[in-house]
């Protein structure tokens, strides 16, 4: 039980830690390419990342939500 939660916790801090140093990540859709491969239309720009190639961690977009709501609640 102790062995789990130790590993839970540990991969927890690993993640805060990712999410603070690198924020973005490949986008899942075009897997950081930028384009969708189709076969009916062809190459065509994601649509999930806008060509950017990268997205938002959902960690960061979690602090970031929670650093807004604080911030305006204690205005």
């Amino acid at each position: 039980m102790w062995v789990a939660m130790g590993a839970l916790l540990a991969c927890f801090v690993v993640y805060v830690v990712q999410c603070w140093l690198k924020p973005f990540a490949p986008c899942r859709k075009c897997r950081g390419e930028g384009e969708v491969h189709g076969r009916i239309l062809g190459d065509r720009t994601c649509p999930r990342c806008r060509g950017r190639k990268l997205r938002l961690r959902v960690g960061r977009r979690a602090h970031n939500a929670w650093r807004r709501t604080h911030e305006q609640g204690s205005r």
